[in-house]
Formats: structure tokens, C-alpha cells, sequence
């Protein structure tokens, strides 16, 4: 079986869900150009937990995990089926590494179906989930994505939501589609890194803008899984470039996508207003 390309998506607001604009428009043309995989892994920076776990029910619920927005994102559901059997081929293949299973607690949250209404609309791919190991160092992610890259040759496709540069506090409304001046450094850096040595990532935890860019882990993390990704095989390019309000970075990686351009893009989903900037759940 071919390898599955893997991805790290960078979200941004939940309204991305819900709205056409540069960023879903680019996600669904890159979700048209993709292989259709036997089951989609999902790391996603809102499941940040004391413990490495995946999803491992037959339904996994639409989980609304945030607050202030409008009533129509609280009625989306995204319906796609879970493959519990896959939790137990992720425990195997991460050894000597335990990953628990949840069989009714978690699900997927907006951090996954936010991308996935557009990377695969029909909602009709089985969807695991897999949790960030919030008591872990930063090189454990790294390690578990380059252990995850068996599932590749196994038509599981893995993809990792989040953002590179995700500062909430100094959020710009008036400045929709720009980029400090920190966050685009960082952004750069992060991008130079990813193409000459992914298994190098940690490298940017050095960098001078690393605490205004990444102000909690949450966000970043799901990079590292797919720079582990990239180090085992494959190696990373950037797809999609931009930024929005001012202190997130929109920039999408791919594994094994070498033949699809990088795209530069605008018009990403913002907060309504009364939603405030600072909420650590978006």
C-alpha cells in the first residue's frame, strides 16, 4: 500500500467551519487533491490532556468545546464514523510508549472537524482522535510522531490541527489578514527549519520570538508530530501561508505531498464580536 500523506493544519478561529474564505476554500482543493485514506488520525490541539489516549468508539459525538459563538456553529456536527480497532494498531505501533483507550468520554473536537467540514466534507472517512500529552517534554511528541509513521503504510492518514504562532492576548481585529512582525519571524524560522531538518524542530525553542509565538504548548505541539513524521520519512513542505489577526500563523504543512504548490492566502475566519480574545479554547 502507497504512503498516506500527512498534514498539519493551521486552524485558526472556529468560524473557519462555517465560512468560505481564502483558507477553507485552499483546505477543500487540497482535500479534492488527497488519496481517500482507510482512516484519519487527528491531533488536535484541544484535547490536551494528562495522558497520551485515541478515541476509540464506534460514534465519536461532535464535541462544541467554546463559548460566544454563534448559534450555527454550536448546530454543526460532523457525523464521520470512529475505527476503534485502530486504537489498538496505535498502541502497538508506539511501543514502548502506552496510549490508552477512550471508549466514551472525548470525541472530536472543533480543532478536528473545523478542518476536516472542508478536508473531507462528507464526513464519511473513519475519524480517531488522539490526545496531546500535556505532562510530556516537548521531545515526546516528536518521538511519537516518528513512531506513528507505520500507520502510513497502513492507510491511515494523520493529520495535525493547530496553529504555529498562537498568541490569543495580542489578538488584532483591526489587522484581519496581517502578521506581527514576531509572529512572521517565527513563522519564517519554522519554515526553514521544517524544510532542511524537521528532526530538528526543537531547534525554534531557541528562537527570540519563541515566547511571544508560543506562549502555551497546546497549539505548537501538533507540529511536532508531523516534523516526527517528516524526519522518519518523506520529508516536510509548507502548503498554505498567511496569517490572521495579527498573531496567528495559518501555515499548513504536507508529507508526501511534494507534487501540490504552496499557496499564499488571506480572508481567514476572525471572533465574533463579544468573544473574547484571550479565551484558551479557540
Amino acid at each position: 500500500m502507497d504512503m498516506m500523506p500527512a498534514l498539519f493544519i493551521g486552524h485558526g478561529s472556529p468560524m473557519n467551519t462555517i465560512e468560505l474564505n481564502g483558507y477553507t476554500r485552499a483546505w477543500r482543493r487540497l482535500g479534492k487533491a488527497l488519496p481517500r485514506p482507510r482512516a484519519l488520525l487527528v491531533v488536535s490541539a484541544h484535547w490536551f490532556i494528562g495522558a497520551t489516549a485515541v478515541t476509540a468508539m464506534a460514534r465519536p459525538r461532535t464535541i462544541h468545546d467554546f463559548y460566544g459563538f454563534p448559534d450555527e456553529l454550536f448546530a454543526f456536527q460532523y457525523p464521520a464514523p470512529g475505527l476503534p480497532e485502530l486504537a489498538g494498531e496505535i498502541a502497538e505501533v508506539v511501543k514502548p510508549h502506552w496510549v490508552g483507550a477512550d471508549r466514551d468520554q472525548w470525541g472530536l473536537d472543533h480543532g478536528t472537524w473545523s478542518v476536516l467540514a472542508h478536508l473531507f466534507p462528507d464526513a464519511d472517512v473513519p475519524v480517531v482522535q488522539l490526545s496531546i500529552n500535556a505532562l510530556q517534554p516537548m521531545d515526546y511528541h516528536l518521538e511519537l510522531g516518528s513512531r506513528l509513521s507505520a500507520l502510513r503504510g497502513q492507510g491511515v492518514m494523520i493529520v495535525s490541527s493547530g496553529n504555529v504562532v498562537h498568541n490569543l492576548r495580542k489578538i488584532d481585529r483591526h489587522n484581519p489578514d496581517g502578521g506581527t512582525d514576531w509572529a512572521q519571524r517565527f513563522d519564517d524560522a519554522v519554515v526553514d527549519q521544517m524544510i532542511r531538518d524537521p528532526g530538528g524542530i526543537l531547534n525554534v525553542l531557541q528562537h527570540p520570538d519563541y515566547d511571544l509565538a508560543v506562549p502555551t504548548p497546546d497549539h505548537f505541539i501538533p507540529l511536532l508530530h508531523v516534523a516526527g513524521l517528516a524526519a522518519a520519512g518523506g520529508g516536510a513542505a509548507p502548503l498554505l501561508r498567511g496569517y490572521a489577526m495579527g498573531s496567528l500563523s495559518m501555515t499548513c504543512y504536507g508529507v508526501g505531498t511534494e507534487s501540490l504548490p504552496c499557496e499564499e492566502a488571506a480572508g481567514s475566519a476572525t471572533m465574533p464580536e463579544g468573544v473574547p480574545a484571550d479565551q484558551t479554547n479557540i
